[in-house]
């Protein structure tokens, strides 16, 4: 599922970069994908380990490079992501925000794709309910729940990805549709998190409603829409749209 989101984000990418006037080559954006793909990796690992496991790691720090016990975070991977951006933007003398502008539309079809392997796992299932889709996962006892992969998958894949090629395909100011990305899947995870069962090993972390996801969820709303205000009260436009 990994592989399908990397390859269809450099699809995407090659496609926006043949545009006259993208100010994009198709060798730039190879070499974007090697910064994004470390970037998802190393930031995904670490924060899942960090904000999910943090007592597992003191217990032994090599559980950190035990990937293949799988463990992945989308928070960890998209602060890995931003880091990653940085240091491309510096190589190649570009301006970090439009780098974040070109890259957050091609972010949608991998967190779609993820979704669905979580559902073929069997993996990050919902809470138990009686709609007449829930369904009985493996290891999560004899329950019918709500397959929240699918709801995630609908939402932080499909619904956003719509989202974004609609935003991105108008002339917008930089930062907008990296305020955009923020806000759209900060409203989708936080949404998804109310039918998704929480951590276990961290369980509801207040009012039996909040959990780590819509914790760490809610400030990307906050902060893209801060950004997205900025942006437009900026008003500094990108040479051209990022068409898709």
């Amino acid at each position: 599922m990994y592989l399908l989101g990397f390859v269809a984000g450099l699809w995407l990418a090659k496609t926006r970069a043949r545009k006259s006037g993208s100010g994009w080559t198709v060798d730039q954006v190879d070499d974007l994908l090697v910064y994004i793909v470390l970037g998802i990796i190393l930031g995904g690992r670490m924060g899942y380990v960090f904000i999910y496991h943090i007592d597992l790691f003191f217990q032994n720090p090599l559980y950190l490079f035990k990937i293949w016990q799988g463990g992945m975070s989308f928070h960890g991977g998209f602060i890995g992501v931003t880091v990653a951006l940085w240091l491309f933007a510096r190589k190649h003398n570009k301006k970090w925000i439009d780098v974040g502008d070109f890259t957050a539309p091609l972010i949608p079809p991998g967190l779609a794709f993820g979704r669905l392997g979580n559902f073929i796992n069997g993996e990050l299932w919902g809470r138990t309910t009686d709609v007449p889709w829930g369904m009985i996962f493996p290891n999560a006892g004899d329950l019918p729940r709500h397959p929240s992969q699918l709801y995630q998958f609908a939402g932080e894949g499909v619904l956003l990805f719509i989202l974004m090629w609609w935003f991105s395909s108008k002339p917008r100011p930089r930062y907008a549709v990296t305020a955009m990305f923020m806000i759209g899947y900060g409203a989708f995870r936080t949404m998804a998190e109310f039918f998704r069962q929480p951590d276990d090993q961290l369980g509801f972390l207040a009012f039996d409603f909040l959990t780590m996801g819509m914790l760490l969820s809610v400030p990307m709303v906050i902060i893209g829409t801060i950004l997205m205000i900025y942006a437009y009260r900026k008003g500094e436009l990108h040479q051209k749209p990022n068409k898709l």
